[in-house]
């Protein structure tokens, strides 16, 4: 499915593709980004529910960039939070066995949790033309080139842009936008 459809105009109408972004804060000394990409290489929950299509992603130090597009019968909210929840799971989990002593960082005294790892109010917008679409794509793939994490995206093993250039999908759940 695209992520727009077409209209008897020759215009674009989006259907509910969303750029996100959350920021997470971790220790330098941690390879945060290795452990948010083991973190979402499996999605069973989200998956299982067929609740959203990833078309492009990045995962940064501390933040991710995500195009997605939520599926008929889900809304946004519940989909952010199912995403959210499912991936601070992971990453307490690899915190715990790999840097126990980074995981105090996020401990706060709360009532409904022990620790925090994303931001209170994460970006979500839509994208309402191919143009923006692919702006933000641009944009999610060049991140980690602008930072000088690499020379090309498709250099950084933490995005979607070697999946657009050479059509390897290592995480397993990108779908490509047209289709």
């Amino acid at each position: 499915m695209y992520p727009w459809v077409a209209l008897s105009n020759g215009d674009f109408q989006l259907s509910s593709s969303f750029f996100y972004s959350n920021k997470t804060e971790l220790d330098k000394s941690v390879k945060s980004a290795e452990i948010q990409a083991n973190s979402y290489r499996k999605f069973p929950v989200p998956f299982e529910r067929k609740s959203f299509q990833i078309f492009s992603f990045v995962l940064m130090n501390n933040h991710i960039h995500v195009i997605w597009q939520i599926q008929p019968g889900h809304t946004k909210e519940s989909v952010q939070r199912d995403f959210l929840k499912f991936t601070v799971q992971r990453i307490k989990d690899a915190l715990v066995k790999n840097h126990p002593m980074a995981i105090r960082k996020f401990e706060i005294n709360s009532k409904d949790r022990k620790y925090w790892f994303w931001e209170w109010n994460s970006l979500s917008i839509e994208l309402y033309s191919e143009k923006v679409f692919q702006q933000k794509m641009d944009y999610i793939h060049n991140n980690p080139v602008k930072t000088g994490l690499c020379d090309i995206p498709e250099e950084y093993k933490y995005s979607s842009a070697l999946f657009y250039e050479k059509g390897i999908d290592e995480f397993g759940f990108i779908t490509h936008f047209r289709g």
